[in-house]
């Protein structure tokens, strides 16, 4: 994906999501058969078909899970009179679309290796490795506009990107985080390693005032994973102030204030989805391939669940799914009635005595098999749903006057959530 084929890119995106949201656009819990059956004959066939124990695999792999179930959605569409055939089926490619990698290809030399190895020590692998590729992005070379430009490291935590920034580029970092505690540890980590990074403790949600004025126009803001709203008020707030490079890794966009999702630019703007926080959580639903005791208990709750949601619909006589709290693990080591007294008293339901529970643990256990399937093929849409919401960002940020690219900070296996943007203040 160029940086000239963004927008047409998101409204091929938009397309494609529109025109095949009944397969993604659903809430697989609520369903009692799969609710797209009718329309796409062929594709339902398909996923009854894969036997119960390849699903998990299927859907750890976005390429195969395509090559799985492409050929008979395919051969749905073309027996399908309504939609828009040829070039739906042109934009079935972006269901597995890749971004182009920005990797650092520089190694460290043994000393930088000992050195970070000391500095790192406190920090978890993965998320070490996340920071140090991030950060091996903020200022790559030949982006000399970049140099020397100060920091604001925006939802910082305890500051350990920004340190590490501080420390290899010899910049001043300003960290802003709302937990005085993480502040607390973060200055104390800078104190340590005499580094020039300070602290300011404030909710990213208020309004700034002059006394925390935290954007400038010569400045680099960064986020590593700030969710939802949190890097989409980074953004706005620094195209309103002019920041002249902005870097971000998108995370969780379903955590917004609003019941739906608010679109930044013009095309999204423009489009006809609309986004409810479920929805926004289907970028970051991929099955991982657990141990099988994982993997068994994983099963077991979800059937359990889905036993007691058949139970209670005929108790309450009303046909529609009603939230459980999250259980402990130590609960799954009891029965399946044990389970569903205590969701029938968490919920405030009365069940009589002579309710047949393994009949409904069985109900559970077939419903399973159902929505592992209706997810399966909503799945399909994950990495195309993604980048939609990426390319809003981008297109945003075009129309404010930068320069924009989008690509991946690192591989898969350390995050999914992987994308990378970075925009740079046009001349005016």
């Amino acid at each position: 994906m160029s940086v000239i084929d963004y927008q047409h890119t998101f409204k091929s995106l938009d397309s494609l999501l529109e025109a095949l949201s009944p397969l993604w656009q659903l809430v697989a819990f609520e369903c009692d058969h799969l609710p797209w059956q009718q329309a796409f004959p062929h594709l339902a066939q398909k996923v009854w078909q894969i036997p119960d124990t390849d699903i998990d695999a299927i859907d750890a792999d976005q390429q195969l899970l395509a090559q799985t179930l492409l050929p008979s959605l395919i051969e749905d569409l073309k027996q399908s009179s309504q939609l828009p055939l040829a070039q739906l089926i042109e934009h079935l490619g972006l269901l597995v679309i890749t971004l182009p990698t920005s990797l650092s290809t520089e190694e460290p030399t043994a000393q930088q290796q000992a050195d970070l190895a000391h500095f790192s020590a406190h920090i978890k692998g993965r998320k070490w490795q996340q920071i140090t590729a991030f950060a091996a992005q903020i200022n790559p070379q030949g982006q000399s506009q970049l140099s020397r430009l100060p920091i604001l490291e925006w939802c910082a935590g305890k500051g350990h990107l920004g340190r590490l920034i501080a420390k290899q580029q010899q910049v001043d970092v300003t960290s802003l985080e709302w937990q005085a505690s993480l502040c607390k540890q973060g200055e104390a980590f800078a104190a340590q390693w005499q580094l020039p990074q300070r602290f300011i403790c404030a909710d990213a949600f208020a309004p700034l005032s002059s006394k925390h004025k935290v954007f400038y126009p010569q400045q680099h803001a960064i986020a590593l994973h700030a969710c939802g709203d949190l890097h989409v008020r980074l953004i706005k707030l620094a195209t309103k102030a002019n920041t002249q490079a902005i870097s971000i890794s998108p995370c969780c966009y379903h955590l917004i204030q609003g019941a739906h999702y608010q679109p930044l630019s013009q095309q999204g703007r423009a489009s006809m989805l609309k986004l409810s926080k479920h929805d926004l959580q289907l970028p970051l639903q991929q099955s991982v391939i657990a141990s099988p005791k994982q993997q068994a208990l994983r099963l077991q709750e979800v059937a359990w669940r889905l036993g007691f949601d058949t139970l209670q619909r005929q108790v309450r006589g009303i046909n529609a799914y009603l939230p459980v709290p999250t259980i402990k693990q130590s609960q799954l080591s009891g029965s399946f009635t044990d389970f569903c007294m205590w969701a029938a008293q968490q919920k405030s339901l009365t069940l009589s005595n002579n309710i047949d529970f393994d009949a409904f643990l069985q109900r559970g256990i077939t419903r399973q098999r159902l929505t592992k399937r209706i997810d399966l093929v909503a799945h399909l849409f994950r990495r195309a749903l993604e980048c939609w919401l990426l390319l809003d960002r981008v297109c945003f940020l075009q129309q404010q006057g930068y320069q924009v690219t989008l690509s991946e900070f690192c591989p898969n296996s350390v995050t999914p959530r992987n994308a990378f943007i970075q925009a740079i203040k046009t001349a005016t």
